[in-house]
C-alpha cells in the first residue's frame, strides 16, 4: 500500500513512529494509502531544518523571493490537472471544485509575488535636527500552519505563501485525511527554487500527524507563529496553548453562515446561489451557507417551493463525473455525523422536507455519499441550528421582519460569514453596518474576500487579532523595527543624560 511520507529539508523523509493514518478514496470507501504520523522528534527535525534555512532565506532580497513565488505559481498552474485529480481522489469534491480550491490558493501566491511593495516601511525625514526615523518589517523566523481537510490546496497556500514571501521558513501540518496535495506543493516549491538556481532546502517542510504533532508545534520554542483553521473547540485550544508558549496565533474556527432573503430579492437567482453555497463541496466549507432566513411568510413559502425543485435537479456523483454538482464526503465517520445531525433535527421538531440519508450511488455503494437535505421550521433554540453540521444540509429559519432576521446571525455563537439578498441598497447598507459577523456578502452567497484583502470571522469563528492573507497576513508574519538615526555635523558633543526630544 502507498505510504505518504513527510517532506523535510527538501526531500521525502520516512517516519519512524510506526503510527499511521488511513487515507480513503471517498468514492469507493476503500483505503488507498496510509500517511505516517510524526513523533515530536521528527517535528523537531523539520524545525531544525527550517532554522538552518531561515537565515539565508530571510537575507534573500524581497525581489528574489518574489521570483520564487512567480515560478511556484507557474508550476502549480502547469500541474493544475494533476493536483486537482489528486485532491479529489482523497477529499471527494468534484474535480472542477478542486481546481477552484487550488486557484483560490494561487490568488494568495499572486499577492505574495508583490511582496517587495508590501514590505516597504515608513520613513520620516527631518523628524528632528538632522534626525530621520524609519521602520522596517522583518521576518519572525520559523512559522507553522495547521490546516483542515476541506481545502487541502487553498488553505496551505494562504498560510505559507505570505509567511515564506516575507522571509520566514515554514512547517506545514496538513490534515491526515487528504495529505498528498500539500506534499506535492512542497515538491513544486523546491522545483521553483531549482529552476532559479536557488537551494530552498528547509524553507517549506511538511510534517504529518495528529494531536501529537499539533502539541509539538504549539510547544516548540523555535516556532514563533502558528496559523490554524479547523473546528472552534480546537481553534480555542490552539490559541490558548500557543499564546501560553509565547507564540503569535491566528486560529480560525467553525461557522454557521446565514443567508437573509428580503421580499424584494430575485428568488430565481437566490435559489441558484443557495444551491451552490449550501450543497457545493457537500457542504464541507467553513464559508458554506447552511441557513437561509426568508423575511415574511410569502417569501418563505415561495423560497421553499423553489428550493425543493432546485434540489430535485441536483446530481450527486463521483468526484471525476463532470456532470456532478458534488461528490462524497471525506470519511464514513463524517457521513455518519451528518446523518446523526439530521436525525437530531427531526427529533427536535424541525420539518424534514427532503431527507438525503437514503442516497446510494449505484456501483459505489460503499462510497461516502449523502444526498442533499432540506429542513423547514427550524428554530434558533435547536441544536442543529446552534452547531455546525458541515454537510449538505440546508435549514430554513423563518423571520417576520428585517430586524428579526438581522438578529439571528448577530446573536449566533459563530460569526464567520453572512449574506443578504435584496435589491434595496439602503437595507443592504444598514445590514452590512449592523450585523455582528466578520465577512458580509451583498447578493454574494459566499463572501470570501479576494486575496489582497483579508479573511477572518468574529466570535467563536476566530481567535486572535490577525486575519488570514492580504496585508493582515504580512503584519502577522513580520515584526516591525523602528530606527531613529542622526548623523551629527562637526565634532561629536558630549552624550546627553536627558531623554532625547525633538526640539
Amino acid at each position: 500500500m502507498r505510504e505518504i511520507t513527510h517532506f523535510i529539508d527538501g526531500a521525502a523523509k520516512a517516519g519512524a513512529s510506526g503510527r499511521f493514518g488511513d487515507v480513503f478514496n471517498p468514492n469507493t470507501g476503500d483505503i488507498q494509502a496510509r500517511v505516517q504520523l510524526a513523533t515530536p522528534a521528527e517535528l523537531d527535525a523539520a524545525v531544525q531544518a527550517a532554522v538552518r534555512a531561515q537565515g539565508p532565506w530571510g537575507a534573500t532580497n524581497p525581489q528574489r523571493r518574489a521570483r520564487v513565488m512567480f515560478e511556484f505559481k507557474r508550476l502549480v498552474e502547469l500541474h493544475m490537472d494533476e493536483l486537482a485529480n489528486l485532491l479529489s481522489s482523497e477529499h471527494g469534491k468534484v474535480v472542477a471544485d478542486s481546481k477552484g480550491d487550488i486557484q483560490r490558493g494561487l490568488e494568495v501566491i499572486e499577492f505574495a509575488c508583490g511582496i517587495p511593495h508590501a514590505l516597504k516601511g515608513e520613513y520620516t525625514e527631518g523628524a528632528g535636527p538632522g534626525i530621520d526615523v524609519y521602520s522596517m518589517r522583518q521576518p519572525l523566523g520559523v512559522a507553522a500552519g495547521i490546516t483542515p481537510f476541506n481545502f487541502p490546496g487553498m488553505i496551505p497556500m494562504w498560510m505559507f505563501g505570505v509567511a515564506i514571501a516575507v522571509g520566514n521558513t515554514f512547517i506545514l501540518k496538513p490534515s491526515e485525511r487528504d495529505p498528498s496535495v500539500p506534499v506535492r506543493l512542497a515538491e513544486l516549491f523546491m522545483e521553483a527554487g531549482a529552476n532559479l538556481g536557488m537551494d530552498l532546502k528547509g524553507v517549506l517542510n511538511v510534517v504529518h500527524g495528529d494531536k501529537v504533532s499539533v502539541d509539538a508545534i504549539l510547544e516548540h520554542p523555535e516556532i514563533k507563529a502558528v496559523s490554524f483553521v479547523g473546528s472552534s473547540d480546537i481553534a480555542h485550544y490552539v490559541y490558548l496553548t500557543g499564546t501560553a508558549n509565547g507564540k503569535r496565533v491566528q486560529a480560525m474556527g467553525g461557522a454557521k453562515n446565514h443567508g437573509i432573503v428580503l421580499p424584494d430579492a430575485d428568488l430565481d437567482q437566490v435559489v441558484k446561489d443557495l444551491s451552490g453555497a449550501a450543497f457545493g463541496s457537500a457542504g464541507e466549507r467553513c464559508m458554506a451557507l447552511p441557513v437561509v432566513v426568508p423575511v415574511g411568510q410569502k417569501t418563505a413559502d415561495a423560497l421553499r417551493e423553489r428550493m425543493i425543485a432546485e434540489i430535485d435537479s441536483l446530481k450527486v456523483g463521483i468526484s471525476t463525473d463532470p456532470a456532478a454538482h458534488y461528490g462524497p464526503v471525506v470519511t464514513a465517520a463524517h457521513k455518519q455525523k451528518i446523518s446523526d445531525y439530521i436525525q437530531i433535527g427531526v427529533d427536535e421538531g424541525a420539518e424534514l422536507v427532503i431527507d438525503g440519508r437514503g442516497f446510494s450511488m449505484q456501483g459505489y455503494e460503499k462510497g461516502f455519499f449523502i444526498g442533499p437535505s432540506l429542513f423547514d421550521q427550524v428554530k434558533p433554540t435547536m441544536k442543529t441550528y446552534q452547531e455546525e453540521i458541515f454537510g449538505p444540509v440546508l435549514q430554513i429559519v423563518r423571520a417576520e421582519s428585517f430586524d428579526e432576521a438581522l438578529a439571528l446571525p448577530s446573536a449566533h455563537q459563530y460569526g464567520n460569514g453572512v449574506a443578504i439578498f435584496t435589491r434595496n441598497g439602503r437595507a443592504a447598507r444598514e445590514f452590512a453596518a449592523r450585523v455582528n459577523v466578520g465577512m458580509v456578502g451583498i447578493n454574494v452567497p459566499i463572501p470570501v474576500p479576494v486575496a489582497y484583502h483579508s479573511f477572518g470571522g468574529w466570535k467563536r469563528s476566530a481567535f486572535g487579532d490577525a486575519n488570514q492573507h492580504g496585508m493582515e497576513g504580512v503584519r502577522f508574519y513580520t515584526k516591525v523595527k523602528t530606527v531613529t538615526a542622526r548623523w551629527p555635523e562637526g565634532d561629536v558633543t558630549d552624550s546627553s543624560f536627558v531623554i532625547p526630544t525633538m526640539k
